[in-house]
């Protein structure tokens, strides 16, 4: 999909050093990957206080019972 933008070009010139992209269009990619990644894990942090935990529950005592097997190399 052809989209124009007028974006500055001193900002896309420091992208371009910083980034190590060699097109403007790399560079443009790459920031909206990370703005994307940005926001899902702005997301994730809005569940914080949400999740309602066991206080009864015990990790020692529940870990005991996973069992282990030994792998000799």
């Amino acid at each position: 999909m052809a989209i124009n933008l007028e974006i500055d070009e001193n900002l896309i010139q420091k992208a371009l050093e910083l980034g190590g992209d060699r097109t403007k269009r790399a560079v443009v990619e790459e920031a909206l990957r990370e703005y994307v990644q940005r926001r899902k894990q702005l997301k994730i942090l809005e569940l914080f206080g949400t999740i309602e935990y066991d206080d009864d529950y015990d990790f020692k005592n529940f870990s005991q019972h996973i069992p282990v097997t030994l792998v000799e190399y």
